[in-house]
Order: structure tokens, then C-alpha cells, then sequence
């Protein structure tokens, strides 16, 4: 029987990051005791944002919002399949924000959609670019997947 896994799954409320997701709990079907950690992060207060809002908790808070509602779809996922998982709402810059969870939290695998809600569908390879720079940096395994086929892609990291 194969090890637990301790998965980070990028959760970005696109149609992509839940295929990785499906993916993922597929995955783990075969490993009892496997553990999740679900991410979603939230870009940094924008020069706009920053003069409208004038409060900096109050920016924070409705990010952690946007965030936990971006999560909701994934954590239904998890629930349903009877899974233990974390979740987390961070703010930063995505590719590299994701990299250094996956190295806090100790996991094996990085699950993630191919492409974002806002990516250019045409991009090289039909990656988005924070697939591609998670791709290029990271040291755990990473599995991409498109919506549609929740076949998923396995890549190892660098």
C-alpha cells in the first residue's frame, strides 16, 4: 500500500483548480491517511484599493473573504469524500507564495489547474503562468489539470 500524501491544493475559483482537486482526491483514494491543505491567494492591495479603502484591516478582511468564498466549491469536494484538510487564505504574489506554503506545511504534492480564471487561454503549452513558475520551482511533485477532462498531468518538480 502506498504512503499518505500531504497535498497542497491551489484553489483559485476557476473551473481548472477544481479538476486538480477531483484529481487529487483520486489520487488519494489510494492512499489512506491523506491530508490537505487548501490555499487560495489573494494578489496585494492594489494603489486603488489602497487610497478607496484607506484601512488596511478592512482590505485584509474583505480579501479573506473573497478568498474563503473562492475555497467554499473545494472544501464541498473534500467534505463529501470524507477527507481531513486545512484551509488557508494568504496574500502575496501566487507563484511564489505557493511554493513556500507547500514547504511550511511539509507537502509532497502540489495540485493546481493548468491555467487560472484570468489566463490567456492561449498561452504556450496551455499553461498560465503561475502553473508555469510552480512548474519550474518546485520541489514536490506537481499535478496540473484542465476543466473537462479532470485527467490531470503529473510533472515532477525541480
Amino acid at each position: 500500500m502506498a504512503a499518505p500524501l500531504k497535498i497542497l491544493l491551489a484553489v483559485d475559483g476557476s473551473a481548472h483548480a477544481l479538476a486538480a482537486v477531483r484529481c487529487a482526491l483520486r489520487l488519494a483514494a489510494g492512499r489512506p491517511g491523506c491530508s490537505f491543505v487548501l490555499v487560495n491567494v489573494q494578489e496585494p492591495a492594489s494603489l486603488y484599493e489602497v487610497v478607496v479603502a484607506h484601512d488596511a484591516d478592512r482590505i485584509a478582511a474583505v480579501k479573506r473573504g473573497a478568498g474563503a468564498d473562492l475555497l467554499a466549491p473545494a472544501e464541498a469536494l473534500l467534505d463529501a469524500a470524507g477527507v481531513e484538510y486545512e484551509s488557508e487564505v494568504a496574500a502575496g504574489r501566487p507563484e511564489h507564495l505557493l511554493l513556500e506554503l507547500a514547504e511550511n506545511y511539509g507537502c509532497e504534492l502540489i495540485a493546481l489547474g493548468a491555467r487560472g480564471a484570468s489566463a490567456d487561454p492561449d498561452a504556450a503549452g496551455g499553461l498560465g503562468g503561475v502553473a508555469r513558475a510552480v512548474l519550474e520551482g518546485a520541489a514536490p511533485a506537481v499535478l496540473t489539470a484542465r476543466a473537462g477532462d479532470d485527467g490531470g498531468a503529473v510533472a515532477s518538480g525541480a
